[in-house]
């Protein structure tokens, strides 16, 4: 290895692991513009966190369907760290927001049963349109007035996504990958 590698090396630091480069692709996803234009996703801290959480169930939810049931398959470990992940973000979040140290914890209950309460939400809907629209309005748009356009966008990304996380091997997504091969 030459020296100027090395030396770039040193300088990037360690490579980020499999789960940092999952979260890293999740929040990217949540935070496209097409999310809060076409899907009139509110563009405030509440509606961010809420995208996070969609497309975080839908990961957790292909997990789910590569563990079968077996609680000590790898993707079990995958879906327990990538919600740590999710964890150490938002308190890290609710940090610089300034909220106090006696009171993250209490956010953070909060924020990790709202991501529960979101991933059966979308794990009853799985497949169905219809049902899928009617847990964002209630988990995403939290009961807002939203055209059905939006909606709809949002429930056709929704399903776009699912079904690219579905094609996706086990193996790229432990390794950090949210597509499947070409």
């Amino acid at each position: 290895m030459s020296i100027l590698a090395s030396l770039k090396r040193l300088v990037a630091g360690p490579a980020p692991s499999p789960v940092d480069q999952l979260y890293t692709a999740v929040v990217a996803t949540a935070r496209r513009p097409d999310w809060y234009v076409e899907g009139a996703v509110p563009d405030t801290l509440d509606g961010r966190f809420d995208m996070v959480a969609l497309i975080l169930s839908l990961l957790l939810l292909r997990l789910e369907e590569v563990t079968g049931g077996n609680i000590r398959h790898p993707a079990a470990q995958l879906s327990a760290d990538l919600t740590d992940r999710f964890i150490a973000d938002m308190e890290g979040n609710l940090r610089e927001d300034g909220i106090s140290d006696q009171a993250v914890p209490r956010h953070l209950g909060h924020m990790v049963a709202a991501l529960g309460g979101r991933l059966g939400a979308y794990r009853a809907a799985c497949g169905d349109a219809a049902a899928m629209a009617e847990a964002l309005q209630r988990n995403l748009y939290r009961g807002a007035d939203v055209p059905a356009a939006a909606t709809a966008h949002v429930v056709a990304e929704s399903r776009r996504l699912s079904g690219q996380l579905a094609a996706t091997s086990f193996a790229r997504l432990s390794a950090g990958m949210m597509e499947p091969a070409n």
